[in-house]
């Protein structure tokens, strides 16, 4: 199995491009769109997106990761081996990943190794089809990832800031994920239980809950959300829209216990 998560959208050829271009290599790959809607050029959201596909994947299963603002740029292209595949720029895409694969070894993909195995011309712009779609594929054949670069450190690998900080009582958190409803997912795993959450920056104290129905429409709640990361939401509304916030927005926070 290979999943694919791209900020390309669905109007444009791109993504046909790269499965077409997977395909031609590896005709009976199985390929699991998780989505191509990742906000352009945002590697942070990407990364969270990734994470959650990685969480629940078999051993074995590729991931193709192309949220690549530096495409054509020095930026390394990378294959990072573990209990399973991560493909992707070296741009810190891997970064919430990595956490669940058990990484051994890491690769710099050398274009004209793949080259030889696809036989077109390497686009400078568009990797995904012409690096990146390949190459998982052909990994999913059972090609090995020494047969597409050399080995390099994995500490080398260029990883995000997304490591929660804490000054006395207050988180410093940072807004790694918006989903369609309007949720905002914060960094911050592993915090037990509060009976309430408090926003300095906002002025706002916030009950945790179980589930959004726990309050009425229109009400603000806090709670563990499903991808076990602390989330912010209203009650059929938006709490992005709300408290104004995007991917990549710090947000301070109080666990009131």
């Amino acid at each position: 199995m290979i999943t694919l998560t791209t900020d390309f959208g669905l109007r444009g050829p791109y993504v046909g491009e790269m499965k077409v271009a997977m395909l031609r290599v590896n005709p009976s790959a199985v390929l699991v769109d998780v989505t191509h809607s990742v906000t352009r050029h945002s590697i942070l959201e990407g990364s969270f997106v990734m994470e959650q596909v990685v969480k629940y994947s078999p051993r074995g299963t590729v991931h193709v990761g192309v949220i690549d603002p530096g495409v054509g740029t020095s930026r390394r292209a990378v294959i990072i081996e573990g209990e399973q595949f991560l493909v992707v720029p070296d741009n810190g895409l891997a970064t919430l990943p990595l956490k669940h694969i058990k990484p051994r070894k890491a690769y710099e993909i050398d274009f004209d190794r793949v080259k030889r195995f696809t036989g077109w011309r390497i686009s400078s712009t568009f990797h995904g089809r012409d690096i990146f779609g390949p190459v998982g594929a052909l990994l999913d054949a059972g090609h090995s990832p020494e047969e597409f670069g050399r080995e390099i450190d994995l500490d080398s690998l260029v990883r995000l800031e997304v490591e929660p900080k804490r000054e006395g009582d207050v988180w410093k958190l940072k807004v790694i994920y918006i989903d369609d409803f309007g949720n905002v997912i914060l960094n911050l795993e592993n915090y037990g239980r509060p009976r309430a959450v408090e926003l300095p920056g906002f002025s706002l104290t916030i009950p945790y809950l179980d589930t959004y129905g726990r309050v009425k429409p229109g009400e603000m709640l806090a709670l563990p959300g499903s991808h076990d990361y602390l989330e912010i939401a209203v009650n059929q509304g938006s709490a992005a829209d709300v408290l104004g916030l995007k991917v990549g927005d710090a947000v301070d926070v109080k666990l009131v216990q």
